[in-house]
């Protein structure tokens, strides 16, 4: 059921500002849960964590529990963690290998990988009543299967509303990130690796998200961790000397307002986004022994070089899923209430690339990712603020004034300074217009 109407949707969402409902309102938040992340193409998991048919990753997309599984003939499928008998979830576990078949851990009854019903103990209970087994009723007796699906170059989306765009006009061009981190793997594919980090921020989805390509506050936020940390480093060793893995990772965080507007952020429709038009905070890293050539042999020296000289930094893929293309490692929303979120931090192998690739990838989510990082941390605490500092009585608008022309009433994609917070205005056009779209299909 609506708990908020169209005018009421509509009216917290200006051109350059919004309302604070939109972080604390946990009637909002159940309208998100409601029509927002059904409606949208998110992010469920990448196909290398089930290798082998069998293997499953649950999640919970939306309040609905999922499982990603791999099945008998090599596809990725999708469906719902609720057993057709009395609703049980099938597993609890966050990964695992199923047995020969899908099996419900309270009277069970069995499905195929592909959620296809199997058999159900002592057969004769219900011979005569509706669900006698019949290849009439044998279709309604399995999982519900998750039709929207997309397996993107491993990443694999999904949509859990009848009602939406198709995955295609969905992403549109901003996929062009995921190519290019595919594309730096010589062999043109990518595998989890190195775990992944978990932990709950306590402030809304969207602080974390629309934070990605906020490049106003790292010199701030950042300065007394990293800033210090750079400073130590540089009152030792002085500028000419080779720098480690570590610093090189973290002294562009506090780059200048200059630095950080003129990489530049490129907007695309639907919230998506990607800042580091120009060049990043990735842009500078030493190069790994032998890795260019090893892409020559795979691609071609040219086309090695236009995807090694593409270093993005933050693509959101709206509303769950954020990349670090030229670092292989992603981020994940997981909403949990309108003031929790849970955050995932998992990380890739090139595959064909040498080890010392992943070993960058882990030493950057180590110290720039992690809760007890030089960089992370300062994030959450301002999240948490935020969070906070919101639910006091004071102005009911957040401004998002910053670049903020008239002309973009005719659409926001397009090539931005970097300072520009036209991604967050993108976000929450987003934001409205899919709330918007899935109500009137609800409604008729």
């Amino acid at each position: 059921m609506t708990i908020l109407t169209a005018d009421e949707v509509r009216s917290l969402v200006r051109e350059d500002e919004v309302h604070r409902d939109l972080y604390i309102s946990p009637t909002v938040f159940e309208l998100e849960m409601e029509h927002l992340w059904p409606s949208s193409w998110v992010y469920l998991g990448h196909d290398s964590q089930v290798p082998e048919p069998g293997d499953y990753v649950s999640v919970d997309i939306a309040r609905e529990p999922l499982i990603m599984v791999r099945d008998r003939d090599g596809s990725v499928c999708a469906m719902k963690n609720r057993c057709a008998h009395k609703g049980t979830k099938l597993v609890t576990a966050p990964s695992g290998k199923l047995g020969a078949a899908i099996r419900c851990p309270y009277h069970g009854w069995t499905y195929g990988y592909d959620g296809s019903f199997r058999a159900f103990p002592l057969p004769k209970g219900y011979e005569g009543t509706r669900i006698e087994l019949k290849d009439e009723t044998r279709g309604a007796l399995g999982l519900t299967r998750v039709d929207n699906l997309a397996n993107y170059r491993g990443f694999v989306f999904v949509r859990l509303s009848d009602h939406g765009l198709s995955f295609e006009d969905y992403f549109g061009e901003s996929l062009t990130s995921i190519d290019n981190m595919v594309g730096r793997a010589p062999e043109g594919r990518l595998e989890i690796a190195g775990g992944v980090l978990r932990y709950m921020h306590n402030c809304n989805w969207k602080m974390f998200v629309e934070n990605l390509n906020d490049t106003m506050h790292p010199m701030v936020a950042h300065q007394s961790s990293a800033g210090t940390a750079k400073s130590l480093w540089y009152a030792e060793h002085g500028k000419d000397e080779p720098k480690p893995m570590v610093v090189e990772q973290f002294e562009p965080f506090v780059s200048s307002y200059e630095f950080f507007d003129d990489m530049g952020i490129r907007t695309f429709d639907h919230g998506h986004s990607y800042s580091g038009v120009h060049f990043s905070i990735h842009s500078n890293y030493s190069a790994v022994p032998g890795y260019f050539e090893s892409l020559c042999d795979s691609l071609g020296e040219e086309k090695a070089r236009e995807v090694l000289g593409t270093n993005r930094h933050n693509t959101v893929y709206y509303p769950s899923l954020t990349i670090k293309g030229a670092i292989q490692a992603i981020r994940v929303a997981r909403p949990i209430a309108h003031d929790k979120t849970l955050i995932e931090s998992w990380t890739f192998r090139l595959v064909g690339a040498s080890d010392e690739h992943l070993k960058r990838t882990l030493t950057y989510s180590r110290i720039i990712n992690a809760p007890t990082s030089v960089v992370g941390h300062d994030d959450l605490q301002c999240y948490r603020a935020i969070q906070e500092g919101l639910a006091s009585s004071g102005r009911d608008w957040i401004s998002l004034h910053r670049g903020h022309s008239q002309n973009e009433s005719n659409g926001i994609a397009g090539d931005y300074n970097g300072t520009n917070e036209v991604s967050m205005r993108g976000q929450y056009r987003a934001w409205r217009d899919q709330i918007l779209s899935s109500m009137e299909a609800a409604h008729g």
